[in-house]
């Protein structure tokens, strides 16, 4: 059985969400989950769901609780707070990963940390220099891969060849899609646009075996035009915030519309339809990708739902050897841009 080591204390609203969400996990996939965390609020919550039959049964095969004394809080530096806190939560979760004692890793923590604890944990992967950040986003057609949003912020031409190669793999392994096509933000669709970070990455992409089909402009990421649009991290975060933003202002402006029109049928079934295609938790998280251990990283106002495919992702990307077939493609391209 695939084990996944669940930071229960990471979250603005942990740990209830994220007990929740874990224990719904191991009733619908074939997985068991760690919980890591400080000892008296993982026993609580566990007595609140053996005493409550509206959240469902614990198979004591599946669960299993490890201690871990600190939390690294939103507010806090992630670099001094891990060197202070030797048994924070994320520190000890990964660490589990990294002795072969669960598969992967989630955490809806404090993000710096989490990223900086993995890759203490378990290193980079052969060939890769920088890990990135691949938030899955909606598209007019399927679901798409925007990375890095946040991961590294400042990036070389050859980093985002490799964050379009690790993208690639997400849309084969995470969303299905056969043969991802590749695009790169920027300012202009032609390959003379941009700075000098995206018209070196716009050649190396273009010499790769990747499905480049161009420079994708921000007004055309929702548009499907690609599966995988990758950039650096301080423009895709920001990107991804704008979006989260402009998301909250038209859900806002619909259910206003809707409550002026009662009884409007189909106006309510748009609503539910847009705010299923936009919910994050649909996905559930974020895979840190780059890093030699599989990582989750999930919202810091993560529900229930969010973490159960949150976990559900990780069970699926440890199932399918997401790893191994990175570096497998990391050594297809670099041999590729060698040639």
């Amino acid at each position: 059985m695939i084990w996944i080591a669940v930071d229960a204390m990471g979250g603005d609203f942990a740990a209830a969400p994220i007990v929740d969400g874990a224990l719904a996990a191991t009733r619908h996939f074939d997985l068991g989950v760690a919980l890591v965390g400080v000892k008296e609020v993982l026993d609580r919550e566990l007595h609140r769901h053996v005493h409550d039959a509206d959240h469902g049964d614990i198979d004591p095969a599946r669960v299993r609780l490890v201690e871990a004394d600190d939390v690294v809080t939103m507010a806090e530096s992630p670099s001094a707070a891990l060197r202070r806190k030797p048994r924070a939560s994320i520190r000890v979760a990964a660490e589990l990963v990294a002795r072969g004692e669960a598969s992967a890793l989630f955490s809806a923590g404090h993000t710096g940390a989490t990223v900086m604890a993995a890759h203490g944990a378990f290193g980079m992967l052969a060939g890769v220099d920088r890990p990135a950040l691949a938030a899955t986003i909606p598209t007019r057609s399927r679901p798409a891969v925007l990375l890095d949003v946040g991961a590294s912020v400042e990036c070389r031409p050859q980093h985002l060849l490799q964050f379009a190669v690790m993208g690639s793999v997400y849309a084969r392994v995470g969303l299905g899609v056969e043969s991802p096509r590749i695009g790169l933000l920027s300012i202009g669709e032609e390959a003379t646009k941009g700075n000098e970070l995206t018209r070196e990455a716009h050649r190396l992409l273009k010499a790769s075996p990747l499905a480049f089909v161009g420079n994708i402009e921000a007004r055309h990421v929702y548009h499907g035009d690609a599966d995988v649009i990758v950039c650096d991290g301080f423009t895709g975060n920001v990107a991804l915030k704008i979006s989260e933003g402009l998301v909250e202002m038209i859900e806002a402006g619909l259910s206003s519309s809707i409550r002026t029109r009662v009884g409007s049928l189909l106006a309510r079934r748009s609503l539910r339809d847009f705010r299923r295609r936009v919910d994050y938790s649909e996905y559930g998280g974020a895979p840190l990708v780059g890093v030699a251990g599989i990582t989750i990283v999930g919202h810091g106002r993560s529900s229930a739902k969010a973490v159960r495919n949150a976990v559900a992702m990780a069970y699926r990307f440890a199932d399918n050897r997401f790893i191994a077939r990175v570096e497998q493609d990391i050594a297809a391209a670099a041999s590729a841009s060698r040639a």
